[in-house]
């Protein structure tokens, strides 16, 4: 998720159990939640293995109706719907519809490959898209393993916006090998496919997030990470990006700053060894959290649960015992998590 704002934070660690601490690191607001609907996926992308898994696992629907009260007590604004693909989830228009009568924000991420067949579904159901775009035509069929992704991505496009043509439509892009030398072919793509923007990140390389082993075995970065030689490949596709671009990037249809983009090669700088890794600004653990398809509780995609909502609140989950632990004695400069993490979110506190 992108970050919401530009203002530097420093988060350091709690140390006491003073009440105002307590007071601090207890989730009184919670903006953002993340939803995991589903464990697998349509696709096969070299960048992630939940396709590889063979259990089908979706989030308990049930458990969302008995979480209702949360959404009003942590004033719930903002329902990312992710996966795996969420429109894999046998009850998904229920779940949207749940949402609606919450009165939130709901935001689909998806791969498109079912789009087409769901258009109507999402058309009425969400309020935005975010649909993976991994290239032009050639490179997203490649990093996505599935002959004719691209054109069912398309398909399913031109069917949400016919029935609802003010729908906002944006892309996400990973970077990697594959495709860090096209990333202007894939903003050319982003406008012939009259999408309402495109943002990137950096392809996560160290992480077990999205069903991958932690460690990663190392015979799997290298279809993933950049060598030296491709690290100055993409060094000089982003600055034409900034320079051709400049446009859009002012305009916020590309959503990061020219400095942002910047950092996308910092990343695989840092995974080199060239320079040291640099956490991003960041408070997600105190904005937001990612409700599990197993009921798990985490503060972002790349930290371990901090509970689990199975066999309690929503609420009781996120302000218990390991999640007060966990927020209090993170430091975001320093966490090696977070140092590598290419997903960050940043937003205000409210009271």
């Amino acid at each position: 998720m992108e970050s919401e704002s530009n203002m530097l934070v420093s988060i350091q660690p709690g140390r006491s159990t003073d009440p105002e601490e307590l007071r601090e690191h207890r989730i009184r607001r919670l903006p953002i939640l993340v939803l995991d609907l589903h464990s697998r996926c349509q696709c096969k992308c070299v960048m992630c293995d939940i396709w590889r898994t063979r259990e089908s696992q979706e989030l308990d629907f049930d458990l969302l109706v008995r979480n209702r009260d949360a959404f009003a007590g942590l004033k719930i604004e903002w329902v990312v719907l992710t996966g795996g693909e969420p429109l894999m989830h046998s009850r998904f228009i229920d779940i949207c519809t749940f949402l609606k009568q919450e009165g939130v924000r709901i935001t689909l991420l998806t791969a498109g490959m079912s789009l087409a067949k769901r258009a109507s579904e999402v058309a009425n159901c969400v309020d935005e898209v975010i649909i993976s775009l991994d290239g032009p035509r050639k490179v997203h069929d490649q990093i996505r393993g599935v002959t004719g992704a691209y054109d069912l991505l398309t398909t399913g496009i031109l069917a949400v916006l016919s029935q609802r043509p003010e729908m906002q439509i944006r892309a996400r892009t990973t970077v990697q090998k594959t495709n860090c030398s096209a990333l202007c072919e894939t903003v050319d793509a982003a406008q012939e496919l009259d999408l309402s923007g495109i943002s990137f990140l950096a392809a996560d390389v160290t992480s077990a997030a999205f069903n991958r082993q932690n460690p990663r075995p190392s015979s799997q970065a290298p279809t993933i990470a950049l060598d030296a030689s491709e690290v100055e490949t993409l060094d000089c596709e982003i600055a034409r990006v900034i320079k051709r671009f400049e446009r859009e990037i002012a305009s916020g249809y590309i959503a990061e700053s020219a400095a942002k983009l910047r950092r996308i090669t910092h990343h695989f700088r840092a995974h080199l060894g060239q320079r040291p890794h640099q956490a991003p600004l960041c408070n997600a653990p105190w904005v937001s959290a990612v409700l599990g398809h197993d009921g798990s509780l985490r503060p972002c995609f790349f930290h371990e649960p901090i509970g689990s909502v199975s066999n309690q609140t929503l609420e009781t989950a996120l302000n218990g015992r390991a999640g007060w632990h966990f927020r209090s004695s993170l430091d975001v400069e320093r966490n090696a998590t977070c140092q590598q993490c290419v997903c960050s979110l940043y937003r205000p506190h409210e009271d």
